[in-house]
C-alpha cells in the first residue's frame, strides 16, 4: 500500500505527462497554471465533463492529479508541505498543503471547486492571490476573462 503522500506526487507527474502529451504546457511553472485552466475550460462547463474529453472518463482520480500537480507547482514556488488526516476516509480530498506563512490550503479541494463553479474560480488566479509571480515580466499576472 502506498502513502497519500506518494500518491500525490505520482499523481502530479504523471498528469503533467498526459497534459504535455495533450498539447497543455504541464511544467510545474507558475505559468503552467494558464493552460491548466485552459484544460478546465475545454474539458468541463459547470460541474459537467465536456463528452468525449479527457475529464470524460475516470474522473475523481484526474480531478485529483489535477489538485496535486497545482498543490506541488505552488509547494515548488513557496515552498510548503503536504498534510494528510491519515485514515479519513476522504483524505484525498482533505489533503492540505501547510505554507511557510503558516497558512494552509487545499488544492485538490480548489481544483474540484472550479470544476463545479467554471471560471470563476480560476485555477490560475488562484496561483496569482497566493503570491506566484509571472517570473519574466517580475510582476503579478493579469488575466482576461473570455467573453
Amino acid at each position: 500500500m502506498t502513502s497519500l503522500l506518494h500518491d500525490v506526487r505520482v499523481s502530479a507527474q504523471w498528469i503533467a505527462t498526459a497534459l504535455g502529451s495533450s498539447g497543455y504546457t504541464a511544467d510545474f511553472t507558475p505559468e503552467s497554471l494558464r493552460d491548466i485552466e485552459r484544460f478546465m475550460d475545454e474539458h468541463s462547463e459547470y460541474g459537467i465533463a465536456v463528452p468525449g474529453g479527457l475529464l470524460a472518463t475516470d474522473l475523481g482520480p484526474r480531478l485529483f492529479a489535477l489538485g496535486a500537480y497545482l498543490g506541488e507547482t505552488i509547494r515548488q514556488h513557496l515552498g510548503g508541505t503536504w498534510a494528510t488526516e491519515g485514515d479519513d476516509p476522504k483524505a484525498e480530498i482533505a489533503i492540505a498543503l501547510r505554507l511557510p506563512d503558516g497558512s494552509t490550503i487545499w488544492p485538490v479541494q480548489r481544483v474540484i471547486k472550479r470544476f463545479h463553479n467554471g471560471p470563476e474560480d480560476s485555477i490560475a488566479f488562484y496561483g496569482t492571490a497566493l503570491g506566484l509571480m509571472d517570473g519574466s515580466a517580475g510582476r503579478r499576472w493579469r488575466f482576461r476573462r473570455k467573453h
